[in-house]
């Protein structure tokens, strides 16, 4: 049976990147013969983000949900995946550093009976074709051991922004979700180990793109304290 795929693209004045990445989505969607929608979740672009994107889809499949000012990536993942219908969902970063293709390195996971399978960067069989800057690749480093010291163990790779999950398993998990920004990643994969889900990392073809919204010493503080965070929410019930 063919899945319904929704495809979750979080965007922040992403107008100048998407008509690089959208071409290649618009293809590959055409080529399969299951039903999609792709839902672009704006985080209140200042730019033509909405309009770009339906220059290449139009209304058909598309749903536009626009936030009124910038709340963070967290918040528009969630509200994308709060918004699809579609059994299965697939997040990906507006830039495709994971091309569209891995998808169906992620799905047979699902097929199998993984709740949640995500891409990582970091196992042996990963594809890294283009790398970060040696100081990223640090900071990345450094994050992935306080995660493991503060919140979970378990993954190697929490931030690859490309994730595939059956909906119906995750729905509640999002609507309990909290973390606005880059950390909502760890967030979710807490609350996914709390309930019990299935979860698959899979190692995935990725490429570093220049124009990286993370600026290194705000959002590293940033993401540090949302760990702290996520524990407190926990610890107060928030979460129940």
């Amino acid at each position: 049976m063919n899945p319904f795929l929704s495809i979750i693209i979080p965007a922040y004045n992403e107008a100048s990147r998407l008509p690089r990445t959208l071409p290649a989505l618009r293809k590959f969607l055409e080529e399969q013969n299951f039903t999609w929608e792709v839902i672009l979740s704006d985080d209140g672009s200042s730019d033509q983000t909405l309009e770009v994107t339906s220059e290449y889809f139009g209304d058909e499949g598309l749903v536009k949900i626009s936030a009124p000012k910038n709340r963070g990536k967290g918040f528009a993942v969630r509200q994308g995946v709060l918004a699809a219908k579609g059994e299965i969902c697939l997040l990906s970063d507006a830039d495709f550093s994971t091309p569209i293709q891995d998808f169906f390195k992620l799905y047979p996971l699902i097929q199998d009976g993984y709740d949640i399978s995500i891409g990582s960067r970091s196992l042996p069989d990963s594809n890294v074709t283009i790398r970060q800057a040696w100081y990223r690749e640090g900071m990345g480093r450094a994050f992935n051991k306080f995660v493991k010291i503060i919140v979970l163990e378990g993954f190697i790779d929490t931030q690859c922004g490309f994730k595939c999950f059956r909906r119906e398993k995750v729905t509640k998990i999002f609507e309990k979700m909290r973390i606005d920004r880059f950390s909502f990643d760890v967030e979710f994969l807490y609350l996914a180990q709390k309930s019990n889900l299935k979860i698959s990392e899979t190692p995935v073809e990725w490429h570093n793109v220049l124009e990286s919204r993370v600026r290194i010493v705000q959002d590293s503080l940033g993401m540090l304290k949302d760990l702290f965070q996520i524990k407190i929410n926990d610890f107060l019930g928030k979460y129940n």
